[in-house]
């Protein structure tokens, strides 16, 4: 291994980082909010609702990342819309993630028995406020794993970014790469800074897990 890759370049790894980091949040509250709103128009009485849900999940999910990222990154400026490679690539992948983050959830609220938005609504509760007091609050701790997995998954999916000059981790690692002509010592160094944010992340899920299973 050439340390002297990671010291000479340590200013290009931590600035990769840190968008990294700075997109991987802004797209997790982003497709947090996004899939919750998804995943109650899945379920919605109100069939329009409930087919916006369904076309965006289903088209969303069966479609390529980096698609998405380009519908963003090359469609807009036809459209008149020009935004850097960090905000289309960030917007996409919210979008993207928002519609697993979506079927999550729906699984959640299916779990929650019936009874309990009957309950809240006799109670004096309008629908909106018992799935948000009632309902909600019991789905995504029912599902804080296949979500924990999902967190995980969108900071390894940020790489994508590197396609569009999104600056993030991968696309300082390829100006590295091309710089010194080291590659595979270069990547392996990518890849132990993608370990320094995931590997937390997946102790903390599974702590997280025990925890809520201890609970019952």
């Amino acid at each position: 291994m050439d340390f002297s890759i990671l010291t000479d370049h340590y200013d290009l790894y931590l600035e990769g980082l840190r968008n990294t980091i700075y997109s991987s949040v802004i797209a997790l509250i982003a497709s947090f909010i996004i899939g919750t709103v998804l995943a109650i128009f899945r379920i919605s009485s109100i069939k329009p609702l409930r087919w916006a849900g369904t076309v965006y999940i289903e088209f969303i999910r069966n479609i390529p990342l980096l698609l998405v990222v380009y519908l963003f990154y090359l469609g807009l400026p036809s459209m008149g819309i020009s935004l850097d490679g960090f905000v289309c690539g960030t917007i996409g992948l919210a979008v993207y993630t928002a519609a697993f983050i979506a079927e999550a959830i729906r699984a959640g609220i299916m779990s929650v028995p019936r009874g309990q938005m009957e309950a809240a609504q006799s109670s004096g509760l309008t629908y909106v406020q018992a799935m948000r007091y009632v309902v909600l609050p019991q789905a995504i701790k029912i599902v804080i794993p296949p979500l924990s997995n999902q967190m995980i998954n969108l900071v390894k999916n940020t790489s994508v970014l590197s396609v569009v000059a999104g600056l993030d981790l991968m696309y300082f690692g390829d100006k590295v790469a091309n710089k010194t002509y080291v590659y595979m010592d270069t990547y392996i160094f990518v890849a132990a800074f993608y370990l320094l944010l995931t590997l937390p992340l997946s102790y903390i899920a599974l702590q997280l897990e025990r925890r809520l299973a201890k609970q019952g």
